[in-house]
């Protein structure tokens, strides 16, 4: 049992994370991309991974993938059913991707071969971890272009990544990431850049590929609608780190911490089409060489002297296993974001917001 995820089993853990650390040298000094990430997979669940641009999600995916370039400095534990990853060879690791672990990557051009049909690459993947014939391979191919809705599979078999749409090349990546039945998918940022009817296409695919294959999911997206529905768990990072980390309902509609509160805040709703957004001022921090302190600190409408001086562990409230990392995330609850966050107009900060221990 770890501090994320007080309610998890050895017996049922497929993926465990644990005090994971990502650091790149630079000229301008070191880079923290991912600051302790730890977190608990149990089969068949879905965690949502939500922050903004620069939060260290998919440097952490590609972490455990085993995918960062050489320079990057990794220490911790990432244990895939209780083999341990971190510092296992290529050949070691190849054992693992496509088969135990699979990725469905952000651009769908980048992961397929120009030159290469997309029935050939799945065919590919398939013959890379099953003792088949071609034959046999390509017939499977087939059948898991039609289990992600590709309409008319047998043709775009035959078609090569650029005669197809941005949604059929990210379904055909989903198709090649559940090839060989895997016991874990990471899908990093699969909606991106796509309209919300093809979003809605894509976030149904990757349901099916979980289906077909019983595999735990990871979905990491930058926009909590993505995850609404389709999570049972969620992890928010801000600054490489977790920052609060529960049930979808608790994140959703308990939040206990102001980072959270306002990435809700920022989120269209269709249910109330009057209300404005309040989106969250200022931007996320450099992580090069990162001063003491809470990061958000600068952007909260609760910072105090505490907030500058002591960065708040991540830790459960008085009555559940729900955690954040804010010293004052018990005047969080209760609270809509337009309570401590500015409007998206002219209008004041509420009153909400300069009462008790706000920063004067």
């Amino acid at each position: 049992m770890t501090a994320t995820d007080p309610t998890s089993t050895t017996a049922d853990t497929v993926l465990e994370v644990e005090d994971l650390t990502v650091q790149f040298p630079t000229d301008e000094g070191l880079v923290q991309a991912v600051r302790g990430v730890s977190y608990q997979l149990r089969r068949g669940e879905v965690l949502g991974i939500v922050g903004e641009s620069g939060s260290g999600k998919s440097v952490t995916s590609l972490a455990v993938m085993g995918l960062l370039p050489r320079s990057a400095r990794v220490s911790g534990s990432v244990r895939f059913q209780g083999t341990e990853l971190l510092g296992a060879t290529d050949r070691e690791l190849s054992r693992v991707r496509g088969q135990g672990i699979s990725m469905v990557f952000q651009d769908p051009m980048t992961s397929l071969n120009p030159v290469y049909t997309v029935g050939d690459q799945i065919t590919e993947t398939i013959l890379a971890h099953n003792d088949i014939t071609k034959q046999a391979a390509h017939k499977r191919a087939v059948e898991l272009l039609e289990t992600v809705h590709i309409p008319n599979p047998q043709q775009r078999a035959k078609a090569y990544p650029h005669e197809l749409s941005g949604g059929m090349r990210q379904r055909v990546v989903i198709a090649i990431a559940m090839a060989n039945q895997p016991d874990v998918i990471i899908a990093d940022e699969p909606t991106t850049a796509l309209d919300v009817t093809v979003q809605a296409q894509i976030l149904e695919a990757l349901k099916t590929a979980q289906d077909e294959t019983g595999a735990a999911m990871i979905l990491i997206t930058h926009d909590l609608g993505v995850i609404a529905g389709q999570a049972d768990r969620v992890q928010v990072m801000y600054a490489g780190k977790i920052v609060e980390s529960g049930t979808a309902d608790e994140v959703f509609y308990e939040p206990r911490m102001p980072y959270t509160l306002g990435l809700l805040g920022s989120l269209p709703r269709l249910d109330v089409k009057t209300e404005r957004l309040t989106p969250i001022g200022g931007s996320p921090p450099s992580v090069v060489n990162m001063p003491p302190g809470c990061p958000f600190s600068p952007r909260c409408p609760l910072a105090a002297d505490i907030c500058d001086a002591e960065e708040p562990p991540l830790e459960p409230g008085p009555d559940s296993q729900h955690l954040a990392a804010c010293h004052f995330s018990y005047r969080v609850e209760g609270h809509e974001p337009r309570d401590l966050f500015r409007p998206a107009s002219d209008d004041p900060i509420p009153a909400a917001v300069t009462e008790g221990e706000a920063r004067e």
